[in-house]
């Protein structure tokens, strides 16, 4: 499927839950080299110079999103947990995520050869599209982005930061107190597709020992587990089970 008109541009819009002012730059974070290669048309411009941007626009707002969650963390650390976000495999996944490779523009050599499922391409197509945001709609409107994208994999490095993770160490603490792991339920998941926001309870002992929300299951059961440690240690210092 290429983008030859404006009838596309609204899916992907809405896969990534932003409209564009100038919809040419939409269009231009989507063009392979390879399409503008076999195109007549001279006034076609490839993605590249996006991309080049687009990875400096990541690089700048992961950092801050990384200083504001983790603020007692040290330059390696927050170095590390970057390096494995701005990656070919975690953006190429992003842009899968969002169906980018449905709507990239290429020749027909690399359409032949599988280009739409290229981590490479489509790696490249989301740091261009990240820059097309930003040009088009300011920082506001890429750090809105960004961080919609990134921040339940930020937070998930959390065991990168502590070394153990929370539902790991409430599971130690639930198997030593009531020989058992933990259990955890979704109790519900809102909003539109590109934005779901799910909440997770979890139960020890046939008790509801902490809620949490997060943009994945696995971010809101993170967040109850963490929730449930903090009980612990409250109950701790009163003497409460």
């Amino acid at each position: 499927m290429k983008i030859v008109n404006d009838n596309h541009i609204p899916e992907v819009e809405d896969s990534i839950g932003y409209r564009f002012g100038k919809k040419e730059l939409l269009v231009e974070a989507l063009t392979h080299s390879s399409f503008v290669n076999e195109s007549a048309d001279v006034g076609v411009r490839d993605n590249q110079r996006l991309e080049f941007f687009g990875d400096a626009v990541l690089g700048f707002f992961i950092s801050w999103k990384l200083l504001e969650l983790f603020p007692a963390a040290g330059e390696g650390n927050l170095s590390r947990i970057r390096a494995s976000l701005v990656n070919e495999k975690t953006l190429a996944n992003l842009a899968d995520c969002i169906h980018l490779g449905r709507y990239l523009r290429l020749g027909r050599g690399e359409e032949k050869t599988g280009g739409r499922k290229k981590h490479s391409l489509l790696a490249d197509a989301y740091e261009a599209l990240v820059a097309a945001v930003y040009l088009d709609g300011g920082a506001s409107a890429a750090q809105s982005l960004v961080v919609r994208h990134f921040e339940s994999l930020m937070r998930q490095s959390s065991e990168t930061i502590s070394g153990r993770d929370y539902k790991t160490r409430l599971q130690e603490a639930m198997q030593e107190m009531h020989g058992k792991p933990p259990r955890y339920v979704l109790e519900s998941e809102s909003g539109p597709p590109h934005d779901r926001i799910f909440t997770v309870a979890v139960f020890a002992d046939d008790m509801c020992r902490g809620k949490g929300t997060g943009k994945s299951k696995k971010e809101a059961e993170q967040a109850a587990a963490r929730e449930a440690l903090d009980r612990l240690a409250r109950n701790a210092v009163v003497g409460k089970p």
